[in-house]
């Protein structure tokens, strides 16, 4: 029997929204544009700084998808975690981290997050309760419901948000963590960013069930689809879902239906989709749905543009600094390594 090919894709029509509930504040959507705008900004730059040879090994671009990040990232309290795969310089800052020192750890600085060490798919802000990103596919997601029953163990009042990608649903890491937190009631969002593509794979000749907020019933753990091109959605479905954790309810399932705009990592040469597909989607740029949003809400465009100026700035200085810190020593090797 031949293989599947794939056709083309329809655009997506948004997912549908939960109940209406009152907007986020003003000063938070600013800080919401301000985050989004800072990932958009920092990315471009260093997929240009790879081009340039100056960041080596892997590097998962965000763009496109900054709205999943941010809109989770800003429903969480401080004290809350937050866990990673893949493209987590953008959870990284959504978290708050130092743009100087995640691009640092890009170009594998000393001073970077990892001390230079882990490069563009490890980067571990403690301070900011963000718990790494992690190369195998899946595997952050025993590790955040591991953190779910510390938290419950503790009885602290946090929770864990967790996030991974499309493919990552089809490993047996995901239904066994599953089935735990839902047995354990652990305080655990899980976030499947759908992006459409494994890899360079569409998701409907890789998985039977293509609506992936279906993929949690069986654990008896609710699952929704949200609009991940909307960030204030993102945020809605995240702090509903945390609240829910932390009252003892046990975990939630999130779909965050996005696209992103650069390939699965610089080295994606991009064939299996076409141009007018990307231009498709850009149509639906999270950042201009954020700006619909600040406009309904008295945001003058003088407001955005300072923003995006000081955040031009913010990732110059941030490249200046990686340009300039120093390498680590070669006996920075065997440090931080467990046994030694």
């Amino acid at each position: 029997m031949a293989a599947p090919t794939a056709g083309k894709e329809p655009v997506r029509v948004p997912a549908e929204k939960s109940a209406k509930q009152p907007a986020p504040s003003r000063e938070l959507m600013l800080l919401m544009y301000r985050r989004m705008a800072l990932i958009r900004k920092f990315e471009e730059r260093a997929g240009q700084q790879y081009g340039m040879g100056k960041i080596a090994g892997f590097c998962h671009l965000y763009i496109g998808q900054e709205a999943v990040g941010v809109g989770a990232a800003l429903a969480c309290d401080e004290k809350d975690y937050t866990i990673d795969g893949y493209r987590e310089h953008g959870h990284a800052l959504a978290r708050g981290a130092d743009p100087k020192r995640v691009m640092a750890e890009l170009f594998g600085r000393k001073a970077g997050y990892a001390k230079g060490k882990g490069g563009s798919m490890h980067i571990f802000d403690v301070e900011h309760r963000f718990m790494g990103g992690y190369g195998i596919v899946g595997g952050q997601i025993p590790l955040a419901t591991g953190i779910g029953w510390a938290s419950k163990y503790r009885d602290d009042g946090t929770a864990c948000v967790c996030f991974f990608g499309d493919a990552a649903m089809n490993q047996g890491a995901y239904h066994e963590s599953m089935n735990m937190a839902s047995l354990w009631k652990l305080p655990v969002v899980y976030i499947v960013e759908n992006n459409l593509y494994g890899m360079g794979t569409p998701i409907k000749i890789s998985n039977a069930v293509t609506d992936f907020s279906r993929r949690s019933g069986d654990y008896d753990v609710p699952g929704e689809a949200v609009d991940g091109m909307d960030v204030l959605a993102m945020y809605e479905a995240t702090r509903r879902a945390l609240e829910r954790g932390k009252r003892g309810e046990g975990p939630t399932l999130i779909e965050a239906r996005c696209y992103r705009f650069r390939g699965h990592s610089m080295a994606d040469p991009q064939t299996y989709r076409t141009k007018d597909e990307i231009e498709e989607y850009k149509k639906r740029d999270p950042i201009e749905i954020l700006r619909t949003h600040l406009t309904k809400a008295k945001v003058s465009e003088a407001e955005t543009q300072k923003i995006d100026e000081e955040i031009v700035a913010q990732v110059k200085e941030a490249l200046e600094f990686s340009d300039h810190t120093p390498d680590p020593e070669p006996q920075d090797l065997f440090d931080d390594v467990l046994g030694h």
